[in-house]
């Protein structure tokens, strides 16, 4: 108890630090005439994307004269520690962007200012990616606005699938199925092939299966989290999960995704397909990329996609920083031509309203989910839930419905705390 008030007295602290130079910041940077901006590294390693925020910064100035943007490239192993002590110092940045993952935290904290209001006047927000967007609001307010997307593919041979005779476009889960079949009796008798590789606990993948069938992970009611995989349609989402493992994967049941990577099972030749992040094509070997490409994983629904687990960035505003500009600039960063060019990268822009059919990566993209927004998800998460529960379905160690209740107890529990 006592490490927790020390720990609560230290966040108190440190945001009460930041909001009082917030009072202050905004006149401080005016008068200073410069504001400064948080991008990953992700944005300066590319000649492309270093045009674009050249571009943005060019807008922001003409619109803003005598205001200039320091820009501020952070690293993904070192940026929230840095954050960290910027809210204790009191000395933050007025633009930053956070992993969708790492919101959730900082929203709880207090740390970023509250966008709610000013929603209307960003660009595209009323077809912004719902995976994506999901990340940046926390208890029904808005404090970060979707920045860029990243989504889930099979990766596939194409040598393997059409000697097979298994489709390369499968419109339906049940189609899908029954081209891994084909593929298992075509190569299933060599030692550890998979005809697509999934680890048995990849909870990223698993749990679409849940959302496909109209589930869910948790709901909130009445201000209290409630786990909901023990609902019918969350469990009728886990049976097809577990029935469709069976026939696609050889995989130990108990393994995570990266224990191996699933790209380099490919690249041993062990796998006729894996499934992953899109950027998996780049790993699977110099000998399979000229047989390589990528689709959609389909729906159990015909004609329909499987929701992904969308990854991806949010920009925000955080306490301390200079609310109006700060505001102005992610408009700019984040106006219908920076999405174009950020597609034009290769990344999924934020509005459903520019994605174009024939892209796998936002075809992907086009159904999405997201984790619970709990400040105390990240305990779900450590502490192995999800895993658990799919472990002790697929080794058979509980039912469907008994492995789903168990984990729900947890979920409700550690979300609640």
């Amino acid at each position: 108890m006592k490490v927790r008030i020390i720990v609560a007295a230290a966040i108190a602290t440190m945001l009460a630090v930041a909001a009082s130079s917030a009072s202050g910041g905004t006149v401080g940077l005016k008068a200073g005439k410069s504001i400064t901006v948080w991008l990953q590294v992700d944005a300066q390693n590319s000649p492309d994307w270093l045009a674009l925020t050249a571009a943005t910064n060019a807008q922001f100035q003409k619109d803003h004269p005598g205001v200039s943007v320091n820009m501020q490239y952070q690293t993904w192993g070192a940026h929230l520690q840095k954050f960290d002590a910027t809210l204790a110092g009191g000395n933050t940045p007025d633009v930053i962007e956070l992993g969708n993952t790492e919101m959730t935290k900082y929203m709880a904290a207090g740390a970023f200012q509250d966008l709610t209001a000013d929603k209307a006047s960003f660009p595209n927000s009323s077809t912004w990616l719902a995976g994506l967007a999901a990340s940046g609001k926390y208890n029904g307010k808005l404090y970060g606005v979707p920045y860029y997307a990243g989504s889930r593919l099979i990766t596939y041979r194409t040598d393997q699938f059409k000697a097979a005779g298994a489709s390369s476009s499968p419109t339906s889960l049940a189609q899908l199925t029954q081209g891994l079949s084909k593929l298992n009796a075509k190569y299933g008798s060599k030692k550890g092939y998979s005809p697509l590789y999934i680890a048995g606990t990849d909870w990223y993948y698993a749990l679409s299966f849940v959302y496909d069938f109209g589930g869910s992970i948790a709901q909130q009611i009445s201000g209290k989290w409630k786990g909901t995989l023990e609902s019918p349609r969350a469990v009728a989402g886990l049976t097809a999960y577990k029935a469709f493992f069976n026939v696609a994967s050889r995989a130990s049941k108990t393994t995570d995704e990266a224990h191996p990577n699933p790209y380099d099972v490919y690249a041993q030749g062990l796998a006729g397909s894996i499934e992953g992040p899109g950027w998996f094509s780049c790993c699977v070997g110099k000998q399979y990329t000229p047989v390589t490409a990528q689709f959609v994983m389909p729906s159990h629904t015909k004609g329909s996609v499987m929701p992904g687990f969308l990854g991806g960035s949010d920009l925000a505003v955080p306490i301390g920083g200079d609310k109006a500009l700060g505001e102005d600039w992610i408009r700019d960063y984040t106006s219908t031509s920076a999405m174009k060019a950020q597609q034009a990268m290769g990344n999924i822009p934020n509005t459903t309203s520019l994605f174009n059919p024939s892209n796998v990566h936002e075809k992907a993209a086009s159904r999405s989910w997201f984790v619970p927004t709990s400040k105390n998800w990240v305990n779900v998460e450590n502490g192995n839930v999800l895993r658990t529960m799919l472990a002790q379905i697929l080794t058979g160690k509980l039912s469907v419905k008994q492995a789903a209740q168990t984990a729900d107890a947890n979920i409700t529990f550690t979300l609640n705390q």
